[in-house]
């Protein structure tokens, strides 16, 4: 069975950090994962563009009642309706999470993952306080391997 592997970031990042989840998705969908994503622009929209050119599956959570607010590269579209609580349904059912710098929408889903007890994997550095922490990688494929290791 194929693992699930979400893929949390802003909507609004710089070109680096939209090159290294376009890497990401192309890596998980090599590795026959399935990537979860808020389903819109930014880190979603990177991470499933490079995984459906790599041949992979992208799944959508998304915030309205419609499918195509989805980015282009979303295979599945799910519309919850519930705006910003979907979040959650985002990193519910992941067997692991990478995350990339975002805004408050990424810290509630970091907290539900952690809260999970769902392995969480930040490429470049998170710093989110005392006796919080998460693992953290330097590149697309160390956060890849380290996603999808046991």
């Amino acid at each position: 069975m194929a693992r699930y592997v979400a893929v949390i970031g802003g909507t609004q990042v710089s070109e680096e950090v939209e090159t290294d989840a376009e890497a990401v998705g192309r890596l998980l969908a090599e590795a026959g994962a399935v990537v979860v994503t808020g389903g819109r622009e930014g880190v979603a929209a990177a991470a499933c563009r490079g995984a459906v050119e790599a041949g992979g599956l992208t799944v959508g959570i998304l915030p309205g009642h419609r499918r195509d607010e989805a980015n282009r590269w979303v295979t599945v579209a799910i519309p919850t309706g519930i705006g910003d609580m979907r979040n959650a349904l985002v990193v519910m059912d992941a067997d692991a999470v990478i995350a990339f710098p975002g805004a408050y929408g990424t810290l509630i889903e970091l907290a539900f993952s952690l809260l999970a007890d769902t392995k969480v994997v930040g490429l470049g550095e998170w710093a989110l306080g005392d006796g919080i922490s998460i693992m953290c990688a330097d590149t697309p494929e160390e956060v890849v391997r380290l996603a999808l290791s046991d």
